[in-house]
């Protein structure tokens, strides 16, 4: 009995036979296709999610720090600019630093020249140097009270960004208008 052996062709159409059928590591080879966009997608909502976070802590603070501007308390108690920006900072207890807290209190005699608008902001050194009001006004005027913040952010995979400020950062604003109780 003479024995074949398969030619060299036919032993490498067999080996890739096999190897396209072996399925072992094929789980892996997927995700490492999927895990970029998978981790773009994290980091994204992971982002969006602080930054919107700190955004209503913002927002939070700026109504019950108004309070006491609308209600004449900040006035009556001779309240100064440091004495207000240690109030407002102390109700800000997580995610935001007071060092990076921006306050602007400004009155005005009606609501038609108020500006509620996004500031222009002055960078001296890489730090803001915006000089801001403090103007709690009078009984019946209307005040506006702006707080803002340079929230950090980094760019995420697939160009992903919150940023909104020219040094790559995202400036949260809240305000609050209203017009001092008489």
């Amino acid at each position: 009995m003479t024995r074949t052996f398969p030619t060299e062709k036919a032993v490498h159409r067999r080996l890739r036979r096999s190897f396209f059928a072996h399925e072992r590591g094929a789980t892996a080879v997927e995700f490492a296709l999927i895990a970029p966009a998978f981790i773009a997608l994290l980091v994204g909502i992971i982002q969006t999610f602080l930054a919107f976070f700190a955004s209503q802590l913002l927002e939070q603070v700026v109504i019950s720090s108004s309070r006491v501007i609308l209600t004449n308390q900040a006035q009556s108690q001779n309240m100064t600019q440091s004495q207000f920006n240690q109030l407002v900072c102390s109700k800000v207890v997580i995610l935001l630093t007071c060092s990076g807290l921006m306050i602007d209190v400004q009155a005005y005699n009606g609501f038609g020249g108020v500006n509620t608008s996004a500031p222009t902001l002055t960078y001296n050194a890489g730090k803001v140097s915006n000089a801001w009001q403090y103007n709690p006004g009078l009984p019946g005027q209307i005040v506006v009270v702006r707080l803002m913040y340079e929230w950090p952010v980094f760019g995420g995979p697939l160009g992903f960004t919150l940023s909104n400020l020219a040094d790559g950062n995202r400036l949260i604003m809240a305000s609050s208008a209203f017009q001092n109780e008489p």
